[in-house]
This record gives structure tokens, sequence and C-alpha cells, in this order.
């Protein structure tokens, strides 16, 4: 029964969470739509990203830890880019950010403060995106701890 309330609450928590994502995206310039994909490694699972304009974005992902106890994790990050085009328009930005993570540790949920670092190749004519990120990632419920998330992914484009 304890698992029943704990999914329940992390339910609650996850989707106020992206309801407030959602409330807090303007008109995207970089690209339109949303992209939604995957992403593969520490966690594993569905992810999305809204550009806000050419340089800033916001990311999500509902996933699964494949490490330790942590089957369900969701974060949302928002994340600052400093791009180059290639030689066909294509680019590839660097990223950082800020983000949270919250997840059902053993029956315990824990949230945490996500840093990602990656890089993103934006496809010119094709409406894809390849990602590769590394996230430091510091836990301060129910216990102080320490973690890091690192995935690829890729994400297709919606207009």
């Amino acid at each position: 029964m304890k698992n029943v309330r704990s999914f329940a609450k992390l339910k609650t928590i996850v989707t106020g969470l992206s309801m407030l994502c959602l409330c807090a995206i303007p008109d995207a310039h970089a690209r339109e739509g949303v992209g939604i994909g995957v992403i593969v490694g520490e966690p594993t699972g569905l992810s999305m990203k809204y550009w806000l304009d050419d340089y800033t974005a916001l990311d999500a992902a509902l996933a699964v830890s494949l490490s330790g106890g942590n089957p369900l994790q969701f974060h949302a990050d928002y994340l600052m880019h400093n791009g180059m085009s290639t030689n066909n328009s294509n680019t590839l930005q660097s990223y950082y950010g800020v983000g949270a993570r919250i997840n059902n540790d053993n029956d315990d949920t824990r949230v945490g403060v996500r840093v990602p670092f990656g890089v993103t190749y934006n496809f010119a004519n094709v409406p894809v995106d390849l990602f590769a990120e590394i996230v430091p990632v510091l836990d301060v419920t129910p216990d102080v701890a320490f973690d890091l998330n690192a995935a690829v992914g890729i994400r297709y484009y919606f207009h």
C-alpha cells in the first residue's frame, strides 16, 4: 500500500511540474514545435525539448533509472546554448543549464537539483536533433546525496 501512495504522490508532482512547463512556453524561434524522442543511458525513456529562442530551451524527460532502486524519474531543465553553424547550415551547439528531478527511491520520493552539460546537433533540412549530456545531480530530500546522469538521445520536431 505504501508503494501505491508513493507512486500516486510522484504522479501528482510530475503532473504539476509538466503543467508548469507547458504554461511557461512562448513561441519557439530556433525550431518550431515540440521535439519528442528518446533518451538512452542514465536515465532511459521519453524526452521532450522546446526552444524558447535561438539560444535557450526547456527540456524534460520521463524515464526509468537503471541504477539502484530508482525506477521512475522525471526531470525538467532550462538550457542555454552556444552555437556554431557548419558549412551546410546544420548546427552544433554546446549547452549548460539548471533543472530539477524527482524520482522514487525505495518508497521515498527524492527531489534533486540538476546541472546539465551537453552538446546537440541540429540538422538543417530534417526536423531532428541528436544530443549527448552529462548531468551532476544533488538530491536534497529526503537525504542529501550526489548522483551523476549521462545519456544520449534523438528528437523529432513536430510543427
